[in-house]
């Protein structure tokens, strides 16, 4: 009888098993939606094509995956449109910090990254101070120095009030005591346009596009805001070698989900990208973009964002910059 039931209760456990849904049981039959808060040419909108092709291209994915761009609030919108797919598998939003940042100051933002489903951070992107080729300051210690002399007589191109531009800047002031104003446009072409004319003195920028105008002879690379120094910029200090010590949030870029979307989907969608990131699709992909590779699972992500939110909080209690979470 002993082993009778011990027969019936494995049966049963094997049939279980069979008819539980796992992560390989499931796989999108449908075009695959990726929702960004950039439009067409912003960093999420071109990142989320690239990834779009090389899922395609490496046979990752059965199915299409198309962007979404949902633009405004500093990724509220998006984020905004990501919660109410509820539990859809076949959709899945690219963010960035900013998504972090920006309900930590506005009220407006409803929905925040903590109410979306973390599925993998996939890389950092790091940045460069520039200024212009013909700019009389040849490193960052040089124009921190002529900002100390002449207190917000030098300029500085950028973002958002909280995005990562000026959050480096009032740290540096802070370390510094220099003082430089700052000025905000809403693209990243109109803060170049605005340096390259010489509207302002220097900005923050992204290494690809920075190397584009080095090669053409109109910027020139002071500093850069990354762990280590980056291949295409190997003469160029990171901001400890320049001499300033200060905390540089690190610009995050991962995937998350509807917040009820199935475990077996969200597996499904981490596995994805665990499989992009090892290809050589991907890798030369991040090399060509002077980005760094930061693969992260969902429950590393959860824990990363949380981190990320922390240091941006002690970060903007120091730049006097209200937070209303």
């Amino acid at each position: 009888m002993m082993v009778h039931g011990a027969r019936a209760v494995a049966l049963c456990v094997a049939a279980l098993a069979l008819a539980a849904p796992s992560a390989a049981d499931w796989k999108p039959t449908k075009p695959v939606e990726i929702i960004v808060h950039t439009g067409p040419g912003g960093g999420s909108d071109v990142l989320a094509r690239a990834v779009a092709v090389m899922m395609e291209k490496e046979k990752l994915v059965p199915v299409r995956m198309q962007v979404i761009n949902k633009p405004g609030g500093n990724g509220a919108v998006a984020a905004a449109a990501l919660a109410e797919k509820k539990d859809d598998p076949h959709t899945i939003g690219l963010f960035t910090s900013v998504w972090i940042a920006g309900p930590l100051t506005s009220s407006e933002a409803k929905i925040t990254i903590h109410d979306l489903k973390p599925i993998a951070g996939l890389l950092l992107e790091p940045a460069v101070f520039a200024v212009r080729a013909d700019s009389p300051y040849k490193s960052l210690k040089e124009f921190v120095d002529a900002a100390k002399a002449h207190p917000g007589a030098l300029k500085q191109s950028g973002g958002s009030v909280t995005s990562r531009d000026n959050i480096v800047r009032l740290s540096l002031q802070h370390a510094t005591g220099a003082k430089w104003a700052f000025v905000s446009f809403q693209g990243g072409g109109e803060r170049l346009a605005a340096l390259l004319g010489g509207h302002v003195d220097i900005m923050v920028i992204e290494p690809q596009e920075a190397g584009e105008q080095v090669r053409a002879g109109k910027l020139r690379v002071l500093a850069q805001l990354s762990q280590k120094r980056l291949p295409g910029y190997a003469d160029a200090p990171t901001l400890k070698e320049a001499g300033f010590d200060v905390v540089s949030t690190p610009q995050i870029r991962g995937v998350v989900a509807p917040p009820q979307q199935s475990a077996e989907a969200s597996a499904y969608w981490e596995g994805r990208f665990d499989a992009l990131r090892k290809t050589e699709s991907w890798k030369k992909y991040i090399h060509d973009n002077q980005l760094e590779e930061d693969f992260l699972p969902g429950a590393q992500l959860k824990n990363a964002i949380a981190e990320i939110e922390r240091r941006l909080r002690e970060q903007y209690q120091l730049a006097g910059i209200k937070t209303v979470r």
